[in-house]
Formats: C-alpha cells, sequence, structure tokens
C-alpha cells in the first residue's frame, strides 16, 4: 500500500501560493484589497476567485488577517500615571478644565438651537395667523357681496 502521509508537497508549484499568501498577510488587509482590485480590473475572474478566497478565510472581516499591526482604537486611558506627580497633577487640571469647556459649549450651543427654533416658531405662527386674517377677512367681503 502506498501512505501519502509523510510524503511533502513538491517545492515548486504548491510553496508559491502559500509564500504569496504569507507576503500579503505581512502587509496587511489594505494588500489584500489591492491585490482583488487590481485583479478585477485585469483578469475579473481572477478578481472574484480572489474575493471569494478572501471571503471564504475570512481574511476580509478578520482583523487578524494583520495581525503584525498593533492599531490602538478608542481613547487612551488617562488613569495611568506617568510617574512624574506634578505632571499628572498637570494632566488631571487641564482635562478637568478642558471637560468643563465642552460642557459649556454643548449648553451653549443647546441655547442657540432653542432660540433658533423659538424664533422659527414664532415666525410660522404669525404667518398662519396672518393667512387666517386674511382669509376671514376675504370670506366677510364675500358674504357681504352675496348679501345684496
Amino acid at each position: 500500500m502506498y501512505d501519502t502521509t509523510t510524503q511533502r508537497l513538491p517545492s515548486g508549484m504548491m510553496s508559491w501560493p502559500r509564500r504569496v499568501e504569507a507576503w500579503m498577510d505581512e502587509r496587511g488587509k489594505g494588500a489584500w484589497i489591492a491585490a482583488m482590485v487590481l485583479a478585477f480590473i485585469f483578469v475579473w475572474p481572477v478578481g472574484l476567485a480572489l474575493l471569494a478566497y478572501m471571503i471564504w478565510s475570512k481574511r476580509m472581516f478578520n482583523r487578524s488577517a494583520c495581525r503584525h499591526h498593533n492599531h490602538r482604537h478608542g481613547r487612551q486611558s488617562w488613569n495611568n500615571t506617568s510617574g512624574n506627580s506634578a505632571f499628572d497633577a498637570y494632566r488631571d487640571e487641564t482635562i478637568r478644565r478642558l471637560e468643563a469647556e465642552q460642557d459649556a459649549f454643548e449648553s451653549f450651543l443647546k441655547r442657540l438651537r432653542d432660540a433658533k427654533d423659538k424664533q422659527e416658531f414664532d415666525s410660522f405662527m404669525d404667518e398662519r395667523a396672518k393667512d387666517n386674517r386674511d382669509e376671514a377677512s376675504a370670506d366677510s367681503a364675500a358674504k357681504d357681496v352675496s348679501a345684496y
């Protein structure tokens, strides 16, 4: 009987796709997307096959496809100390001051929006009252004419 478990793959044909895959993985998700777009432009069936491979292998939606990058998402935690108490006090005071300024600015914007809304509503109500007065005077003039 012939045992295939101990045989190695030929080094020529089967190793270059793995080398290309490793090279693309080193460069991250952007390299995969660029390769797919170029393949769609020049040879669309290859682009379609590359897209299918990316979806099937979860390279398109998985963050581990570019695992060599350490991207930090979100805000940095300010609870960590730097070791310098004077700087930490300055930083905490600055953050507190900026948060207070942000709150004051947001309340100013709210008052500004409320004033604009009130002005628009008052203008609408004045127009409506004017239209109602005009209709009422036109109706009363029509009734006067029909009385003769």
